[in-house]
């Protein structure tokens, strides 16, 4: 794959990622109160999964898949990088899980709450109970420790690590590497978030989740537009390199 392809399917890849996460997150947040939903009360979160019915569960199902164009996007990106940034195999690297731990945290959704809501809403109280303490536990593990903590560290990393790479290479401008920064520092905010739920009293940003994934998003989008447009230069320096190479051609026979 020439550079010019390599550079317009990163590109794609990029912007059809995070349009393919942003569009049902933006669901999500419409339909289900995501994320704020996840610290109510267990049995209020399940009653209103139940009352989302089969649409709601389809609707994580893509939040959980759609974003797998990022992760070819991000591997295509070390192969661009490889050997010209030193840590460019472990960047690339924790991109690539961030994206897997993310995808396996956000399938309880479609495969694991349903059934807890279901049998939640037939239930005793004591069985609810029970219930209850199962969704805790599983949210606790999956959502807060792999999912947000795990998951979204790592992210941090790729896009701090990358941006400066990328901007090395002049693929991408300094304000968008800086754009990066301010992306990574306020996702970080959201870290306290996950400590409140097990240390009382932890001073938290409660909007730092929302805001900081949202930047992280049009971040990729813009990087996106970034390597289609260098794409086009290097498209238009072959095509003014093939005149100069023939004429030389011509001048040496």
């Amino acid at each position: 794959m020439n550079t010019a392809a390599r550079y317009r399917w990163i590109g794609r890849l990029l912007l059809t990622g995070a349009v393919g996460v942003l569009v049902p997150y933006t669901l999500l947040s419409i339909k289900f109160n995501y994320p704020d939903i996840l610290r109510q009360d267990a049995g209020e979160v399940l009653a209103q999964f139940r009352l989302g019915g089969s649409a709601l569960v389809f609707t994580w199902f893509a939040f959980a898949w759609l974003g797998i164009p990022l992760l070819v996007a991000y591997m295509m990106i070390g192969e661009v990088l490889k050997g010209k940034f030193v840590w460019e195999r472990v960047i690339t690297t924790m991109g690539v899980i961030s994206g897997i731990v993310q995808i396996v945290a956000l399938l309880r959704w479609t495969f694991v709450v349903p059934v807890l809501a279901e049998r939640y809403t037939h239930a005793d109280e004591a069985m609810k109970k029970t219930i209850v303490m199962i969704f805790d536990i599983v949210n606790q593990a999956g959502g807060v420790v792999l999912g947000e903590h795990v998951g979204q560290l790592l992210t941090i990393v790729w896009v701090v690590g990358g941006a400066n790479a990328l901007c090395q290479q002049q693929l991408i401008t300094p304000w968008l590497k800086y754009f990066a920064y301010a992306a990574g520092a306020v996702y970080l905010m959201a870290q306290g978030e996950l400590l409140a739920t097990v240390v009382p009293r932890f001073v938290i940003w409660a909007e730092a989740g929302f805001m900081g994934s949202t930047l992280w998003l049009l971040w990729m989008m813009a990087v996106g537009v970034s390597f289609l447009r260098h794409r086009t230069k290097v498209m238009l320096g072959d095509r003014r390199e093939k005149p100069i190479n023939s004429r030389l051609q011509k001048t040496n026979s």
